[in-house]
């Protein structure tokens, strides 16, 4: 069984659950597909959580806890949200191993730096051997790859990051990992909850809603 992991290196969500795919991968492939964040979040009407105040003052309280829980190194970018746009090109010009991907990563999420920040981005670039980055990322092949991991993402009904597809099913977040192991254990009592859900109506509707719609 394989599965799609779609996530943006602006989601600190990523970042961590980046780190527990492990936990994953012996028990089935993960094929990782690197996403605009913003585009999903425009096509939802959705606001990310670095965009309501208190939640964004939440997330960086909790994912700075989660890190030190799991005893990772965790720093933080100078500036959030930011640009992800290089880095997720950069990452498909590389051919999106998991290598290169914990190495972007880590140039935001532990080292604390942005795209933006010149002499960093093309230290990293220098690093990993791409010359002419700009110019090779801005590729035709590179721009419409990010596109179509992207439109892939909502088609499947993707709304967030880090999310794994697998079997048509969304495991969204980093805390989806114990959901994710007990569906690959025993998958029946999910499908009966699905049933359930299917059948669920809709009893009230806010302005602007789209509960019920499809991708």
């Amino acid at each position: 069984m394989t599965a799609d992991w779609y996530f943006d290196f602006i989601s600190p969500y990523a970042f961590l659950h980046f780190h527990r795919l492990r936990e994953i991968e012996n028990r089935l492939g993960v094929r990782m597909k690197p996403v605009l964040f913003g585009a999903i979040l425009d096509h939802w009407g959705q606001l990310g959580p670095a965009e309501i105040a208190p939640k964004r003052q939440h997330t960086y309280r909790q994912v700075h806890w989660m890190a030190r829980r799991r005893g990772l190194p965790f720093k933080g970018p100078e500036a959030h949200p930011f640009n992800p746009l290089k880095l997720l090109r950069l990452a498909i010009h590389l051919e999106v191993t998991p290598q290169i991907v914990e190495r972007l990563f880590r140039f935001v999420w532990q080292q604390g730096f942005i795209p933006e920040n010149e002499a960093a981005w093309r230290e990293l670039t220098g690093e990993l051997g791409v010359q002419d980055a700009d110019e090779r990322i801005a590729r035709a092949e590179v721009k419409g790859a990010l596109r179509a991991n992207t439109e892939a993402a909502i088609a499947a009904g993707v709304f967030g990051v880090p999310t794994l597809v697998m079997d048509g099913r969304l495991f969204w977040g980093d805390d989806s990992t114990e959901m994710v192991l007990d569906y690959l254990d025993n998958p029946a009592p999910f499908h009966r909850d699905e049933a359930r859900i299917a059948t669920l109506p809709v009893a009230a509707v806010r302005r602007g809603s789209k509960a019920g719609s499809g991708p």
